[in-house]
């Protein structure tokens, strides 16, 4: 059974909101932080209406997944994911359960670590325009939709207005020195490589995906969320083929939905259709389970 959409947790938390992203608010604990992850669901910089059941569930559960996957090669900043343990903070127990995160305060390096190992969406886009993603410079002829010959990693500035900037490595260590940007670049080639032979034994391709990273007691540690559906490019393995616009494994239907419609992207886009969030919710729990192989 479905459990209903959470738009905000603001009436459902008993403790200051630090934050409310598109889709995450955070609420200050005192030592540590409470992420919520709400089922609030954006599309070309809208919050849409109506929220997508059980998309917040999934995206959670699925970062806690792949940070205890993860923590032999990065430290991360979870401190548990038990909503019993938040006492009365937590105002509904049932409706906060799989939603929840507390973190430790970490403070944030603000460059989207993106890694690529397929040449799609906005590193298509760019190799077309100037023959090169992030001042990286790649060979004529490459194909849509192409794996690189190794992964490579192609920053972005955050920006907490607007669209963060992609940047070149050199633009990146002119921003934050040369020792950190190294450090978080193998670093997310480390856990890029991880991920995608994960995912390939369970017939999924991770194409691309993007991390962020923490400054903790002088050490560098991952936070925010990994390899989720709205962090990360999935493919099913049986729908890939070069020279496409491949399905993917995501809020596709959100947007070809959106595509599909006289919506002029300058203003709030007229609710979703019921069969449009239902296929959506779908999707969230479809690449959970196919990830995670638990129901």
């Amino acid at each position: 059974m479905t459990s209903p959409a959470v738009s905000t947790a603001v009436e459902l938390v008993d403790a200051p909101l630090l934050y409310k992203g598109k889709v995450r608010e955070l609420y200050d604990l005192g030592e540590h932080v409470l992420i919520v992850v709400t089922d609030r669901i954006s599309a070309f910089d809208y919050v849409l209406d109506p929220a997508v059941p059980e998309k917040g569930n999934v995206l959670n559960r699925l970062s806690a997944f792949w940070f205890e996957q993860t923590r032999e090669l990065m430290e991360n900043h979870v401190v548990h994911t038990d909503v019993d343990q938040l006492g009365n903070i937590a105002k509904d127990k049932a409706l906060l359960k799989d939603r929840i995160m507390v973190v430790r305060k970490a403070q944030r390096i603000d460059m989207e670590c993106v890694v690529r190992g397929y040449i799609t969406g906005g590193g298509w886009r760019q190799y077309q325009t100037s023959g090169e993603v992030n001042g990286i410079r790649l060979p004529q002829g490459i194909r849509k939709n192409e794996p690189f010959p190794e992964p490579i990693f192609t920053p972005a500035a955050k920006n907490d207005v607007g669209h963060d900037e992609d940047i070149s490595m050199e633009q990146m260590k002119s921003m934050i020195g040369d020792e950190l940007a190294v450090e978080l670049q193998e670093k997310s080639l480390k856990l890029y490589g991880f991920a995608r032979d994960y995912c390939a034994e369970r017939g999924i391709i991770l194409a691309d995906c993007k991390f962020e990273f923490g400054i903790l007691d002088g050490r560098v540690i991952l936070i925010d969320e990994i390899f989720t559906p709205d962090s990360s490019r999935f493919w099913a393995k049986e729908n890939y083929a070069l020279d496409i616009e491949i399905d993917s494994m995501d809020k596709e239907p959100v947007r070809t939905y959106l595509a599909s419609t006289s919506w002029d992207k300058n203003s709030q886009p007229a609710p979703l259709p019921a069969e449009v969030v239902e296929e959506t919710t779908r999707r969230y729990v479809d690449i959970y389970r196919r990830l995670t192989e638990k129901a």
